[in-house]
């Protein structure tokens, strides 16, 4: 299965291309978060979801009450059980969001040249000539001659439902600027963005806080995606704040770098993080256009050697309304993966388009082609020289699994696992077949009752390339004698089988402890 995967070194040859695409149980080694909204939530709708290829869900907080995600929520639950796919939570802040607030809700015509004044007095009904916003602020942020974006929802490349602003003048309170373009904004939310400018918000808003620590912590969310991270603090903060939230404190924090601010800190912020989201709309405003590739390479680069997960957004804007990605998108799409991107995270796509599940699947296809020609090779050699020696102990347990993997061309990698790190870090490694990490749970009292924990730890792994898990019977512990793995490994075979990822004699690499130790064993599989 494996030897036809080609390296980028080599030409690839054009009869590979001409190939028809072969379907796989999974659809691609890539993972994609999709964002469930108005399009996208119903059971029937979030179902095809599911069986396309979607492993995270979004909940984007920027519009609707937690009445109505919660129903969503309840639809995705009921999905899960229908199509028996897993499915993580991903809870997605508002953050230091600049907001129009339009009450009316009618269209709203700017006209090229044109003066229009933003407000902070919400009182005041939005009109081509008046805007009201959320901040007050922004009249000591900004000066004359300033750039700010104002779009839909979501900005797009197009400029009919976008404008630019210049900053003429500020008056007290009030920011006079003259409209750059011609275009109609629908809808009660648009967003605002100030190019490279410091916007004096928190973090994590009052508002976000009170999300979090309702819906949140009700629905023991598995991921909190952080908007407008600007500094390592900002992580710090998140987390001391889930860690006083029972169940929470096990909640993966993914940093959104957003603007110049957050990519200034990167490095820091990506220490602190658990996995970072390139939230390429408003960077590609912060940045000129021709820098956006450089720091998307870099950005990836830099999750990938620290082995955290890292997830590219607005990939395919114009499925919003069309049923096939632009030339350009299904490129990007690709190059995001060969760039090492961990997942594709699907906004307006499949929030408001509509051809959510087609989207899905069309991106899942995208990414499948590109894995069978990442350079695992070279990507391999890069990891190992930047871990350097001598390397800690799970991580040469992890190299060398997959290191064996590659060189026995197995189906198959199936680690047992009850944190979740050391499956993680075969991932790091990016091998060319999957790995099945068997989460075994493990038993916890508070003296009070028993809990199992490995719901999160199984679900958290749905973000990660390559990585796909199934929870083991909580009488196997991880960490046992070999008669109890041989049990749990005969179960995650079948599931493999049933999978269709193993087939009789393929060779399958098992990486599990026994006792203190770290083993790694190959076996061949009878018929």
């Amino acid at each position: 299965m494996h030897s036809s995967h080609l390296l980028l070194e080599e030409p690839i040859r054009m009869a590979s291309i001409l190939e028809p695409s072969k379907a796989s149980f999974f659809p691609a080694m890539t993972k994609i978060v999709g964002t469930l909204g108005p399009k996208s939530r119903s059971v029937d709708v979030i179902s095809g979801c599911l069986k396309a290829g979607m492993s995270v869900a979004r909940f984007d907080f920027s519009w609707g009450d937690p009445e109505y995600h919660q129903e969503t929520l309840e639809n995705l639950k009921a999905s899960v059980k229908l199509t028996k796919k897993l499915c993580a939570v991903m809870l997605d802040t508002v953050g230091a969001e600049l907001q129009v607030v339009n009450k009316s809700e009618k269209a709203i015509s700017l006209e090229a040249d044109a003066l229009v004044v933003l407000t902070p007095d919400q009182d005041q009904e939005a009109s081509s000539a008046v805007l009201p916003i959320n901040f007050d602020g922004l009249s000591k942020s900004v000066k004359k001659g300033d750039t700010i974006f104002l779009g839909q929802y979501l900005f797009t490349g197009s400029e009919t439902t976008s404008v630019w602003l210049e900053v003429e003048e500020v008056k007290g309170c009030d920011v006079v600027c003259i409209v750059k373009n011609s275009a109609t904004l629908a809808g009660a939310l648009f967003t605002l963005h100030a190019s490279q400018v410091h916007i004096d918000m928190p973090t994590l808003s009052v508002k976000d806080k009170e999300v979090i620590s309702t819906w949140g912590l009700k629905n023991k969310i598995d991921f909190l995606s952080l908007s407008y991270t600007r500094h390592a603090e900002d992580v710090r903060r998140a987390r001391e704040f889930l860690s006083k939230l029972g169940d929470l404190h096990q909640t993966q924090i993914f940093a959104k770098i957003e603007n110049i601010e957050g990519l200034t800190h990167f490095d820091e912020i990506l220490q602190e993080a658990d996995g970072i989201i390139l939230s390429r709309g408003n960077l590609g405003i912060d940045l000129p256009p021709e820098k956006v590739f450089l720091f998307q390479k870099a950005a990836l680069y830099k999750c990938n050697m620290a082995g955290k997960p890292a997830v590219v957004t607005r990939v395919v804007d114009s499925m919003t309304d069309n049923l096939r990605p632009t030339r350009a998108e299904a490129t990007d799409v690709a190059n995001a993966v060969l760039d090492g991107s961990d997942a594709i995270l699907l906004g307006a796509e499949t929030l408001r388009g509509l051809y959510p599940v087609e989207t899905i699947s069309t991106v899942g296809k995208i990414c499948a082609e590109a894995e069978k020609v990442f350079n695992q090779d070279l990507y391999f050699k890069r990891t190992t020289k930047y871990v350097g020696e001598p390397m800690t102990h799970l991580e040469s347990i992890a190299s060398s699994a997959v290191r064996a993997a590659i060189k026995v061309k197995a189906s198959v990698i199936i680690c047992f696992t009850s944190s979740g790190r050391a499956a993680r870090l075969i991932a790091k490694y990016r091998p060319t077949m999957p790995v099945l990490s068997v989460v075994v749970p493990r038993l916890k009292t508070n003296q009070l009752k028993w809990s199992f924990s490995g719901a999160f730890e199984a679900r958290q792994s749905l973000i990660v390339r390559g990585l796909f898990p199934m929870l083991a019977d909580p009488s196997h512990p991880a960490e046992s004698t070999s008669a109890t793995n041989e049990s749990v490994l005969k179960v995650a075979l079948a599931h493999g089988k049933s999978a269709g990822v193993i087939k009789s004699h393929d060779r399958v690499v098992v990486c599990q402890k026994v006792g203190d130790a770290s083993v790694v064993k190959i076996i061949e599989l009878e018929d």
